[in-house]
């Protein structure tokens, strides 16, 4: 009886290579998706943009901005056919490792508020709602969506 061999998960680095993958993603996952130029810019300012790969297969990544004593989580992203299946979770648990190390006291996000699923994870996870941002997100038929605003403390 032979062994299936899975392929080794690992977050990495977000390459420019990998932005093609990133971006098929970031289209699937969004109805609003960034664009190849908010990913350029953060490469440009050194943002921790790191890649959840599985083998060669790009499963998510993430993308935070290092402020003082704090952490702002701008990008999160599971691609659509491997959600439900934990990957935030680790990829928000890399987040708060990094963020210690950094000497971070607090996480921040911004979620729309159509959003359930992921609020859901993040309350899980231990995130707390702490504000709203009136019309923060673009949303369809040239509409405004609020955002959520959520904190973690570390």
């Amino acid at each position: 009886m032979s062994a299936v061999l899975k392929p080794e998960v690992r977050l990495e680095p977000l390459t420019p290579a990998l932005l093609d993958e990133v971006l098929r993603v970031e289209q699937s996952a969004y109805s609003h998706p960034w664009t190849r130029g908010n990913f350029a810019d953060s490469f440009k300012a050194g943002y921790q943009v790191l890649a959840l790969m599985g083998g060669d297969t790009l499963l998510g990544y993430f993308v935070a901005m290092e402020g003082v004593d704090e952490v702002h989580l701008l990008n999160i992203t599971v691609a659509p056919e491997f959600q439900g299946q934990g990957w935030a979770v680790l990829m928000l648990d890399a987040l708060a490792v990094w963020s210690r190390g950094r000497g971070a006291e607090w996480l921040w996000l911004e979620v729309r508020a159509s959003n359930a699923r992921a609020m859901q994870v993040y309350e899980r996870y231990g995130y707390r709602r702490v504000g709203e941002r009136k019309n923060y997100y673009p949303a369809n038929l040239g509409q405004r969506e609020h955002a959520v605003v959520m904190s973690f403390k570390l």
